[in-house]
């Protein structure tokens, strides 16, 4: 699959998904030829995008869970971005024109969200928020990255996992799951790393470094002789996490509702991350997890979508090309 990242000069209009009402992404999301590109400001840069990655939060956003502190309708939705810089901010100075960059563009996951998001041809980001994507990642494979891996890093960075400590992972087939078995085994140096999915999945977190894969249609993590210095719970389980962990552990969910001692917390998106972790991403030590049902066609945006929002999807979801 090629992928072209030339340069030209942005025009003023463009393709994108909107919506214009709050409701179910089926029912209201819509696709648009004339929309307008946005306008940088002076820390942002315009990036020509290839792919995007879909988040369950992007869901929500459309439902209206944040209408209280979101942008005024309409909004393009799309936290995940791969694309091309083609357009600099007048105190922009991290990234050149044609650098192929990756990021979150939401920097505070449900507040201050942009009016317009990555599922468009065109989208504008502040520098902060993005890294150099790795030469040996495809757009593709750069997309899923950012909210799955930077939420994975700094979970286990609160928690304080640390080398030769053992862990749980609840959701170990998501897209942050598969990012927090690789990390934690790759990046923290856990010494031991179990992780739960359905029993097709068992394979894919064995080869993502996890020693001891649960079939949660199986087993109950909450009966498991084995008790774990930390707990992730991907997957709304605090109160399974809380009884698989040991006395004095620790336990973080991305999901309420939270069972104490548990404690949530939502990503503060930053480029520093991805640059933290790209040796990491360059060896291959920690690698993309993208379901293989994708990379979608921007068109069938929808469909992608309504993919995402069965539970099923393993690793990341990614519409591309985009025109």
């Amino acid at each position: 699959m090629a992928e072209a990242s030339c340069v030209s000069t942005p025009p003023s209009v463009n393709n994108a998904w909107i919506y214009r009402e709050h409701g179910e992404t089926a029912h209201v999301l819509k696709f648009e030829t004339n929309v307008a590109v946005p306008q940088i400001k002076e820390d942002q840069v315009l990036i020509k995008v290839v792919a995007a990655a879909l988040n369950p939060i992007d869901a929500k956003r459309i439902l209206g869970v944040f209408r209280a502190t979101d942008t005024v309708l309409p909004t393009v939705p799309g936290y995940d971005v791969a694309g091309v810089v083609v357009k600099l901010g007048s105190k922009a100075s991290k990234f050149n024109i044609g650098d192929e960059v990756y990021g979150d563009i939401n920097e505070e996951g449900s507040i201050n969200l942009k009016k317009f998001g990555t599922l468009a041809e065109y989208t504008a980001a502040e520098e902060r928020l993005l890294a150099l994507k790795p030469k040996n990642l495809s757009f593709v494979e750069a997309a899923s990255l950012p909210a799955a891996i930077e939420t994975a890093y700094e979970g286990l960075k609160r928690v304080g996992l640390s080398a030769g400590q053992s862990i749980l992972v609840l959701g170990g087939a998501g897209g942050c799951g598969t990012h927090v078995i690789q990390l934690a085994k790759h990046v923290f140096g856990a010494s031991r790393v179990a992780a739960t999915a359905s029993t097709k999945k068992l394979d894919l977190l064995r080869s993502l470094g996890a020693d001891l894969a649960i079939d949660y249609t199986k087993e109950n993590v909450e009966d498991l002789p084995e008790k774990f210095d930390v707990v992730y719970d991907a997957v709304g389980q605090s109160d399974k996490g809380v009884k698989a962990v040991k006395e004095g552990g620790r336990v973080v969910t991305l999901i309420g509702p939270i069972t104490p001692p548990a404690s949530m917390f939502v990503l503060t998106s930053t480029g520093s991350i991805l640059e933290k972790l790209k040796p990491y991403l360059e060896s291959g030590k920690v690698k993309p997890v993208i379901d293989p049902t994708g990379p979608y066609p921007f068109s069938k945006t929808l469909e992608a979508f309504a993919y995402l929002q069965t539970s099923r999807a393993t690793g990341k979801v990614v519409v591309y090309p985009i025109p």
